[in-house]
């Protein structure tokens, strides 16, 4: 009996270690160059769920992740990102943004900046949780996190990160800084993009 429950008190602690995000984003564990981004489900532009390796399998593709439509420095640089859409075009790649923002806040988001690509909904935090690159949320985050969400983030940010991957959804760049105000310039994405062509 005293091993049946020392093997339960084992299993449940292994699963609530694992279960547990990172407390700081400078402690997040994120894929490497060449580990394949995960096969999610998450919302498309129009709601309806949309299995994300289907989108990739359509061409080569820049994912940026972001915290939020109300995070300034996101909404700059997916401003910045689309501005250079026809030159990321003719080298061959889409680009597809993924926040945990609901279909309404991302639909304002994309409206107040032109975005010229789709955002995917990823309000549980599945996929930022799968990629290595979610932590705990301070708590000043918590009730905005919550409206933007639909109720869905219940106190994760993604660390905002860049990946560019290839048809099969393997990693070839990825840009993650935990400093949420440093972010990857277009101009040098666009010369990354070159040197893989």
């Amino acid at each position: 009996m005293r091993f049946l429950l020392s093997f339960f008190l084992l299993f449940v602690t292994s699963i609530t270690s694992h279960s547990q995000i990172p407390k700081t984003a400078n402690d997040i564990c994120p894929l490497l160059i060449g580990e394949k981004i995960p096969d999610m489900m998450l919302k498309g532009p129009d709601g309806t769920e949309i299995r994300l390796m289907d989108s990739l399998a359509t061409k080569p593709t820049i994912i940026i992740v972001y915290r939020g439509g109300w995070c300034p420095f996101c909404n700059r640089h997916l401003a910045e990102i689309g501005e250079r859409m026809k030159e990321i075009t003719e080298l061959g790649y889409q680009v597809i943004a993924i926040s945990p923002d609901a279909k309404v806040e991302a639909d304002l988001t994309q409206t107040k900046n032109n975005l010229p690509y789709q955002i995917y909904s990823d309000g549980s935090g599945e996929f930022s949780k799968a990629v290595g690159i979610a932590f705990e949320a301070p708590e000043r985050y918590n009730e905005k996190l919550l409206k933007y969400s639909d109720n869905e983030n219940t106190g994760f940010l993604p660390v905002p990160s860049l990946f560019v991957v290839n048809r099969e959804g393997f990693i070839r760049f990825e840009y993650i800084n935990p400093e949420y105000k440093e972010r990857m310039s277009a101009d040098l994405l666009i010369e990354v993009l070159k040197s893989f062509n």
